[in-house]
């Protein structure tokens, strides 16, 4: 089992640098993080987009240019698809957004030639490694599904146990979230939980634990589980997904963690063919190389899976 990003990018290291093709790839901040990547043993590259611009950066950040494998394509859009059929076609193992709006970006993995559709719903995951806590935590959805329904919850679950699979952990356990640890009719999301549960336990939904509806603290702190008499759950205070009910939710704690704890993260869209890194402008520079390792080990579990 992975218990930090250290053990995720040593992992990558064992099963052998991937290659992640970049949309439109003259992105400063996106190249930086390429170059960590490949120092570090957990990606090649192959750039798409503006040639002049992208060595006119890599330049600026004493890249070896020799180094990439750079497509000229400078209208952005035809750079998404070049870059996206790279990973359609399995040339690339991953899928990264560089100087291009995310819609855009959403697009081109939608793209009912060349994008990456499993038929799945998309969505994504972020990975904490927050001090204090002993395991990663995988909180979904954070930054894609707006309001879930219970069948969408279903697909986030699917979706996200795959990548705590391939992550080492045999048997995720999955926390629905909400207020309350009680089924309460009046808050659809205590329902929902419960719902998710009893799908669990009939084999609806496979490969995880599930048990909710649980209260964020009940979740991940055994003590106080034990205060609230919560020792008992099957996830209480041993959480590694954080299935939220909303996005609003979801991205509150996120950027809380982000903002006020001492941590690491890294993010996918999952639901795709292969692992697509959608990182923000604003995210660091180590969110984006720990996105980059995130992707590669993804990446290897589905290769497995499909041998």
């Amino acid at each position: 089992m992975i218990m930090n990003f250290e053990g995720l990018i040593s992992r990558v290291k064992e099963c052998g640098k991937k290659k992640v093709a970049v949309a439109v790839a003259e992105d400063y901040a996106v190249l930086e993080a390429i170059q960590a990547a490949r120092k570090q043993g957990i990606a090649d590259a192959i750039l798409v987009g503006d040639e002049e611009k992208i060595r006119e950066i890599g330049e600026s950040l004493s890249m070896d240019m020799n180094a990439y494998e750079i497509v000229h394509e400078p209208d952005h859009w035809q750079a998404a698809l070049t870059a996206v059929k790279l990973a359609h076609d399995g040339v690339a193992d991953m899928y990264m957004k560089g100087l291009i709006d995310t819609k855009s970006f959403l697009k081109s993995i939608l793209d009912k030639e060349v994008g990456l559709r499993t038929g799945r719903p998309l969505s994504h995951v972020a990975v904490f490694e927050v001090e204090g806590i002993k395991q990663l935590l995988f909180l979904t959805d954070v930054a894609f599904m707006t309001y879930p329904t219970l069948e969408d919850k279903v697909h986030i679950i699917e979706n996200t146990v795959e990548v705590a699979h391939a992550c080492g952990l045999a048997c995720p356990k999955v926390a629905p979230l909400a207020a309350v640890e009680v089924v309460n009719p009046k808050m659809p999301a205590t329902v929902e939980a419960a719902e998710l549960t009893k799908m669990n336990e009939e084999g609806k939904i496979t490969g995880c634990i599930v048990d909710g509806p649980l209260s964020m603290d009940i979740a991940i702190d055994p003590e106080a589980a034990a205060h609230k008499g919560a020792s008992g759950r099957k996830v209480a205070g041993d959480a590694d997904i954080l299935l939220f009910p909303d996005i609003h939710a979801g991205n509150l704690v996120y950027k809380t963690l982000v903002h006020t704890a001492k941590m690491q993260n890294g993010c996918i869209l999952t639901g795709t063919k292969v692992p697509a890194i959608l990182t923000s402008r604003s995210d660091s520079f180590q969110t984006k190389v720990n996105s980059i390792a995130l992707a590669a080990v993804v990446a290897e579990g589905l290769r497995k899976n499909a041998d």
